[in-house]
């Protein structure tokens, strides 16, 4: 978890000033000028899940790349790519240490989504806001670090469909070891976010809370996301 977070945050102070330099003759074309024609962010996000998913995961860390067009200085349309690392709940790991008689047991998973998003922003040379929403497809594992041994009878609980299995006559179905799963569905998202401008337009660095659902197999996903980042 501890590496995990340091490669996160090293890797958005690698790439704030990495963006900052790969458009010097851009910066210049448009010193002073809030308006360009294109615009890109990165940022570092922490996530809140909601229920049903926070039954399964904590807190976690994750990062933010969008790049988007805007049509006027109010309306923009942004494609957008997050990662977010999910960290198991002791909730749902104990389940898996009772069956395997063993507290040597650890998970993780993952929240990939691609989207295209409207936003509507309302820019002062200064301070800035806007709303944005929108959807794509969201994609979701978990994995344990062992397998479950086949045959093993487990009396059905909703936690054992977060992990990938499937119940049948209330009883866990372990005819497979399943050390994986995954589920991908089309979802939605919505916003707010607030800027600050930092040395010369268009840069500026942004807070933004974000609501994401996505009706994914067994377990909905939906989580509340905080990005801090900075847009260029």
């Amino acid at each position: 978890m501890k590496h995990t977070a340091g490669l996160l945050i090293w890797m958005c102070l690698v790439a704030v000033p990495s963006g900052i330099h790969a458009f010097p003759s851009n910066a210049h074309r448009h010193k002073g000028e809030d308006d360009p024609s294109f615009s890109s962010s990165i940022g570092l996000s922490l996530s809140a899940p909601l229920k049903p998913t926070a039954h399964f995961v904590s807190a976690g860390l994750g990062v933010d790349y969008s790049a988007g067009y805007n049509f006027t200085r109010r309306h923009a349309l942004v494609g957008e790519f997050m990662w977010n690392w999910l960290f198991p709940t002791d909730e749902a790991l104990q389940p898996l240490r009772v069956a395997l008689q063993s507290r040597n047991v650890d998970a993780h998973g993952n929240l990939f989504a691609a989207t295209a998003n409207y936003k509507f922003e309302l820019r002062g040379k200064l301070l800035g806001f806007y709303l944005i929403g929108g959807g794509g497809w969201y994609y979701r594992n978990a994995s344990i670090t062992k397998e479950i041994p086949t045959g093993t009878s487990i009396t059905c609980q909703p936690v054992w469909l977060w992990w990938g299995y499937s119940c049948s006559s209330g009883i866990t179905t372990t005819s497979l070891t399943i050390a994986q799963a995954s589920s991908g569905a089309f979802g939605a998202n919505g916003g707010v976010g607030f800027t600050i401008r930092v040395g010369e337009a268009p840069y500026r660095w942004y807070v933004e809370p974000r609501y994401h659902y996505a009706p994914s197999k067994n377990i909905v996903t939906q989580l509340l996301t905080i990005t801090v980042g900075f847009r260029y």
